[in-house]
């Protein structure tokens, strides 16, 4: 479509939406893609930069462009509902024994079967690394540091490394003493070392659902109990509903993923952190904050960690490089705040010490930039991709389908009508060359028995058949 500002039979800020509504329908411009600025489309078009902030504001009410802090505008998905917070029974509110070992292992054997189409997996698309420079990083830092590479990272890890980490956190608003933080062998590990620090076998850990199934076996194989807080994809864990229930239940330790939680892909507003923390303080309960996604936000502005409102040590925070860099190099980190001291001897007894020479090259990969400028690709290959198998499932699945519009991240929370199983759908799916993520993994009660996730992260043009296929099977259950 050419730009006519000639045509008066509407005002200028509606034909410049027009235009750019075509270039969308034309597929000029894709779901994810980035719109010109409004600086560089007033001087396209020759009109001035309150006529572009119109018609981008017509645009974003008709939901085809979405604006992002700091990143600029971007065409969106085409529109579904998003899934809700689900809807609370106190009555419902209490521990759960976690027994979900037999489905979560038959789900984690089809992901390693090569033949499949991994779409329920949690990992990165291996394409989207920086696998070159990790490997000449990797390479030139063991012939720098000679016989140091070979040696134990004893006293909490690499120091090279645990200050870079904590330079980095100062963009998510916290400030982290080098010497406090601890190396740990992936996310993983730090989950589990700060349950073992601030609980016993048979107590209760306070935790959002729905949550990452490993987590959830991992409470298991401590012989914890699960005590489920609903979340919601906008703002997260339910405080109202977590208040009442630490009312009501002894918790030792509540578990929160704050950053772009998968599944759900949440982020919880910085005010919720805040009183998170400030409700977790009053009744004297340890918050392990995981925020292994918080660099992937979409947008150019780095979320904040509960952590930055921690004024009594009472927050330990567990990160690592697994979904950003290289899942294989098992590079994390904990910041256990006043549990330090346990945190490092237990991890003492794990495994002594976390390998040297992938904590050697990461921390040179921070320190010379490169993992900034590549973050900046990342984020926008993810947005793209989510944005765009969003819209596909829109496309292909059934009426009645809700998927969530996250801010980051790489995965979608799919809920579908009633009468859709997803064990059911699960089974189907790999009957047809692919894995998914059936709902009821991400609960200790079973919850979510018509929902999947999927991961967007290795999302292309072929995959859509894929995603067809799967709207079908479950259209087929209806």
């Amino acid at each position: 479509m050419h730009f006519d500002r000639n045509d008066t039979n509407q005002p200028l800020y509606c034909q410049v939406s027009d235009y750019i509504e075509s270039l969308i329908r034309t597929g000029t411009l894709r779901p994810g893609d980035q719109v010109p600025s409004i600086r560089k489309l007033s001087r396209q078009l020759e009109v001035s930069i309150n006529t572009v902030k119109q018609a981008y504001g017509h645009l974003e009410d008709h939901r085809l462009v979405e604006a992002r802090p700091q990143a600029g505008y971007f065409v969106q998905a085409r529109s579904l509902e998003t899934p809700g917070l689900p809807q609370i029974d106190r009555a419902a509110i209490h521990p759960t024994e976690v027994t979900l070992s037999e489905l979560s292992q038959m789900i984690l054997r089809d992901t390693r079967n090569p033949e499949l189409l991994q779409l329920g997996v949690n990992l990165p698309d291996p394409e989207s690394l920086p696998v070159d420079q990790l490997r000449r990083m990797l390479a030139s830092e063991t012939r720098r540091l000679g016989n140091d590479c070979v040696a134990y990272a004893l006293d909490g890890g690499y120091p090279r490394l645990r200050k870079q980490i904590a330079k980095r956190m100062l963009a998510a608003n916290c400030t982290l003493d080098p010497e406090q933080i601890v190396i740990t062998t992936g996310c993983m590990q730090a989950i589990f070392l700060a349950l073992k620090a601030t609980c016993q076998r048979g107590d209760v850990v306070a935790v959002e659902t729905p949550l990452f199934f490993i987590f959830l076996q991992l409470i298991e194989s401590l012989g914890l109990k699960a005590l489920e807080i609903p979340s919601s994809p906008d703002d997260g864990i339910h405080l109202p509903t977590l208040r009442y229930a630490i009312e009501q239940t002894p918790v030792k330790a509540c578990l929160v993923v704050t950053n772009f939680s998968t599944p759900l892909g949440s982020c919880m507003p910085t005010a919720h952190k805040q009183e998170l923390v400030a409700l977790l303080d009053r009744h004297g309960i340890p918050l392990i904050e995981d925020d292994i996604h918080g660099d992937l936000s979409f947008s150019d502005m780095r979320p904040t960690v509960a952590k930055a409102f921690d004024r009594n040590e009472n927050v330990l925070l567990c990160s690592s490089f697994s979904k950003t860099l290289a899942p294989g190099f098992r590079v994390g980190w904990i910041a256990p705040g006043k549990y330090f001291k346990k945190v490092n001897q237990l991890k003492t007894l794990v495994d002594i010490a976390s390998p040297m020479p992938t904590q050697m090259a990461v921390a040179e990969f921070l320190a010379n930039g490169g993992y900034e400028r590549h973050l900046r690709a990342l984020r926008r290959r993810y947005a793209i991709k989510v944005a765009q198998m969003g819209d596909a499932i829109a496309r292909h699945f059934p009426p009645g389908t809700k998927v969530t519009r996250p801010r980051g991240g790489f995965f979608l929370w799919v809920e579908m009508p009633e009468q859709v199983d997803a064990i059911a759908l699960y089974a189907r799916a790999l009957e047809h060359g692919m894995t998914i993520a059936p709902g009821p993994l991400f609960s200790a009660s079973g919850k979510f028995g018509n929902c999947i996730r999927l991961n967007a992260a290795f999302w292309s043009e072929r995959i859509e058949a894929y995603i067809q296929t799967l709207g079908r099977l479950a259209a087929d259950q209806l």
